[in-house]
């Protein structure tokens, strides 16, 4: 497989809500494919997806669950 490819099995954030809030998805099987997590806007999954390394995936995540209600970068 391609690491280039687009994945086609997301996952949406735990965090979602359902009503179309800030969701973020990811592609578990694609991150374990090629050791590069997929990560994209789950309001706009027509646009292109960013690529970032399991390292940075996991730096977000934790930063985003001790993060919850900041207004980080406004």
């Amino acid at each position: 497989m391609n690491p280039n490819s687009v994945p086609t099995a997301w996952v949406k954030s735990t965090y979602s809500n359902g009503d179309g809030g800030n969701c973020v998805e990811w592609s578990p099987s694609h991150a374990h494919a090629h050791n590069l997590v997929p990560i994209r806007d789950s309001k706009a999954p027509h646009l292109p997806h960013l690529t970032v390394t399991p390292h940075a995936w996991t730096d977000f995540v934790a930063f985003a669950t001790t993060h919850t209600g900041d207004t980080v970068g406004r």
